[in-house]
């Protein structure tokens, strides 16, 4: 056996930032050298950032990513990190011919071995995932290279992300090709309850390699997509041996005993990957020998946060990312005393701190006395910048302008503190945060250009029943601090918020339920309309109201253009709306209600 100290650099880096990027590689590095270790590992495509989306078919875009990855050799040479291999993902092209149906450039999400100031080796994903938030046909082509290096006497394969994801491919090819540790550098985005599904997978898949297995994820958000980190390695057999933090960059540090390399001979040969596929195998060597034998640390296994807790960090880790990487300095939104807009201004809070924070009270004429105490307390409890801004007299202008009734006259109201929330927008530079929960999205429970109104959307994929566990487990962490905790002393969300009946307050005693069920009705209902994709019959037959169900799609499916136009939001389901779900707004089919 061999002794390998392994560095897995669970970070966060900015899409399109290859310099900053790569400034925090290096740092990075010198930091896993300080420790001792003896190979390090990054996430996939760190070096430009994941996911590129479109920058993948420009030109200019690949050509920077590929020379910025020759560059960073060298400069870790020149900076006196060149005996310490790094593994890094990046853009890279594959050597083919144009033809139609292939992405332009052939782009590959590749993967790069830097070592004594070269690229001594590269690969690319070769399962390329289009499913999901995922359109990777559309951006890249196959890799059907498999490098193995060995190194300190122990071979060491790399594969991307996907490829544990699927059958056959480069584990397969691992399998029969053998190698002492398989490293796989990963951008997975968070869904709840993912990191189970994770860690089984990778178990099973160190099993089927035959070989111990360091998965490293990366962290933060980017646009809608929220990354959890979450970097574990495992035994040959499968077994847990260090896991990194959910939500927060680490470097994470592990001693591994490993078997010594059983095959002597170097270059090139092919494999069959199981698939229908053939991949080239590359052996390579960096350095024969084990080291001296060195006494291990003891592995790191971080705790696991609880399913809400889970959720909480990310909606705060995506707000937070978002705000600082588009350079916002500060946050606004309205806030009315109900649940929604005092989650959000929670979160908010957690993310960037409540000095950071401004909320409007808007109060209109049907505003109710309790509202307004509500949304007070809420900034005495958190210290939030806050002001009222009445509108009864601005709606009055208009409608002496325009005649309006109904719910053209409650959209008004709306369409009136969107607009002052975006011109203090303008005004100050505040990034606007829309209140909206995924519930209100599904059933068109909002008002184009008002509530709607605004850049980043919190809560835009929580279910309203989630928003009240939500508030209710922040509630109970009041006076703790950390990643994603302000410390307030006392609950930060007022408890008559939480409690009472919610309603839009948009016309004399309005209640959601005179528009909508029960919420924990209607969310069972979405949950499996939107999610799992359901159509009537099915709904029907796991136990919905018929009538129910026909007016719950019904509106769901008339409100497609609304939330074609609503904001970013995190995604933390498995089916968001927006990379996730994509209907035609034009769309003339309705599920049948036999």
């Amino acid at each position: 056996m061999a002794q390998l100290r392994i560095a897995l650099a669970q970070t966060d880096p900015v899409v399109g930032g290859l310099a900053a990027n790569a400034d925090k590689l290096v740092e990075w590095t010198r930091r896993a050298a300080d420790r001792g270790a003896h190979l390090v590992v990054f996430t996939e495509m760190f070096l430009t950032g994941y996911p590129v989306e479109d920058l993948v078919l420009r030109s200019s875009f690949v050509e920077a990513s590929t020379a910025a990855a020759e560059a960073l050799a060298r400069r870790l040479a020149d900076e006196g990190l060149g005996e310490i291999p790094v593994v890094v993902g990046y853009v890279d092209r594959a050597d083919l011919a144009p033809r139609v149906g292939q992405p332009k450039g052939a782009p590959l999400d590749a993967a790069a071995l830097l070592h004594r100031g070269r690229v001594v080796t590269k690969t690319a994903k070769h399962h390329l995932p289009n499913y999901g938030v995922f359109d990777e046909y559309r951006y890249f082509v196959r890799g059907d290279r498999l490098p193995i290096f060995r190194l300190h006497g122990v071979d060491v394969a790399i594969a991307v992300c996907e490829d544990l994801w699927q059958e056959g491919g480069p584990v397969a090819v691992v399998a029969e090709a053998g190698a002492g540790l398989l490293v796989v550098p990963n951008a997975s985005p968070y869904e709840k309850e993912k990191d189970d599904v994770r860690l089984a997978l990778v178990s099973r898949r160190a099993r089927e390699a035959g070989c111990a297995l360091a998965y490293a994820n990366q962290v933060g958000g980017q646009d809608e997509l929220v990354f959890d980190g979450d970097s574990i390695i495992v035994s040959a057999s499968g077994e847990l041996v260090a896991r990194a933090a959910q939500f927060a960059e680490e470097l994470l540090i592990t001693d591994l005993e490993l078997p010594e390399a059983r095959f002597g001979g170097l270059g090139q040969f092919q494999v069959d990957a199981g698939d229908g596929t053939v991949i080239t195998v590359e052996r390579l060597e960096l350095s024969a020998f084990p080291v001296e034998p060195y006494a291990p640390e003891t592995p790191s296994i971080a705790p696991h946060l609880d399913d809400i807790a889970e959720v909480y960090s990310a909606l705060v880790l995506a707000v937070r990312d978002y705000v600082a990487k588009n350079g916002f300095q500060s946050v606004i939104l309205g806030l009315s005393g109900g649940i929604d807009s005092a989650l959000t201004a929670t979160i908010a809070s957690d993310a960037i701190g409540p000095d950071r924070v401004h909320v409007v009270m808007m109060p209109s004429r049907y505003s109710s006395e309790h509202s307004l105490e509500d949304a007070w307390e809420l900034v005495n409890r958190q210290g939030v910048n806050a002001r009222t801004v009445p509108i009864a007299a601005i709606v009055d202008s208009f409608e002496k302008e325009i005649e309006l009734s109904g719910l053209a006259a409650e959209n008004l109201q709306a369409r009136v503190r969107g607009m002052i929330l975006m011109g203090l927008s303008n005004q100050h530079g505040h990034l606007v945060l829309t209140t909206g929960n995924k519930s209100e999205l599904a059933t068109g429970y909002s008002t184009l250009y008002g509530d709607s109104a605004g850049g980043f959307a919190p809560i835009k994929d929580v279910l309203k029943t989630l928003v009240w566990k939500l508030s209710r487990w922040r509630n109970a962490q009041a006076g703790r601090s950390g990643p994603f905790l302000h410390g307030f002393a006392v609950p930060p969300i007022p408890e008559n918020s939480i409690e009472k009946e919610p309603s839009a307050e948009l016309r004399p005693d309005q209640r959601d339920t005179d528009s909508l069920p029960e919420y924990d009705v209607l969310d069972r209902l979405l949950d499996d309309y939107v999610e799992k994709d359901m159509g009537s019959a099915e709904l029907i037959a796991a136990g919905h109201d018929p009538a129910l169900v026909a007016r719950i799609i019904r509106l769901v499916d008339l409100a497609e253009y609304k939330r074609r136009q609503y904001p970013p939001g995190p995604k933390i389901t498995p089916k968001n709306f927006g990379r996730d779900r994509r209907l035609p707004i034009t769309n003339h089919w309705r599920e049948m209600i036999a």
